[in-house]
């Protein structure tokens, strides 16, 4: 069987540009515990999966179980009421396009729920473009790692190789997941990372996404 260059694409902050809608249900979750909204460069730098982690850097302690649930619940309801107003990143729907015309491949793979995401990705029209489309079926509070794992598997009936794909994320955690199933990463800055913590990584790191494809299509040869 052949195996042709995959592209695993990442959701949230990478395909759809929803930082601000993520900002304003971070600081919508603060708010109901009673601590101080946080900017955008705050929440980059200290962003990490799983999320309790990431709260536990803003608090200075994990979350209580009972403080997790509230969180959690209210970032849901309010990231998803101002999830539909937010568009796709500059030039994503061209470069999904053309990447597929190219003969080659590529899936979707995120820790939204999946019951929302593919609604979500078929209304703007992409879906078409995605041997794959998976969101999170388990807790909220998981990394990408495992998650991956059962995408890839799933995938190699269609000539998809772990070491013939590149997964462009915006977080740490996809270069992490990456590395678990012998994939490589682009990390992509317009998400939830500041270019420093992205960096951390040890994997490339650009400003666009069209940088990103032209990335992933050297580093798959």
């Amino acid at each position: 069987m052949t195996r042709t260059h995959h592209i695993v694409w990442d959701w949230n902050g990478t395909l759809l540009h929803d930082i601000d809608a993520v900002i304003a249900a971070t600081n919508a979750s603060f708010a109901e515990l009673g601590f101080a909204p946080i900017t955008l460069e705050t929440y980059r730098e200290l962003y990490v999966v799983p999320v309790p982690k990431f709260y536990e850097r803003l608090m200075g302690r994990l979350p209580t179980e009972e403080e997790w649930l509230v969180m959690d619940e209210t970032f849901h309801r309010h990231y998803w009421a101002a999830a539909a107003d937010s568009g796709l990143t500059d030039g994503a729907r061209d470069l999904l396009r053309d990447w597929q015309l190219g003969g080659l491949t590529q899936s979707l793979l995120s820790l939204a729920p999946h019951d929302r995401l593919v609604p979500l990705v078929r209304e703007h029209g992409i879906d078409v473009h995605f041997l794959r489309v998976e969101g999170r079926t388990g807790p909220s509070h998981t990394s990408k790692a495992g998650h991956l794992v059962r995408h890839m598997q799933a995938l190699d009936a269609a000539g998809v190789s772990a070491d013939r794909t590149v997964l462009i994320g915006d977080a740490v955690d996809d270069a992490l997941a990456a590395a678990h199933v012998g994939a490589r990463a682009v990390l992509y800055t317009g998400g939830s990372h500041s270019r420093r913590s992205l960096e951390s990584a040890g994997v490339p790191v650009v400003d666009t996404l069209a940088e990103a494809v032209l990335t992933a299509r050297e580093l798959a040869e």
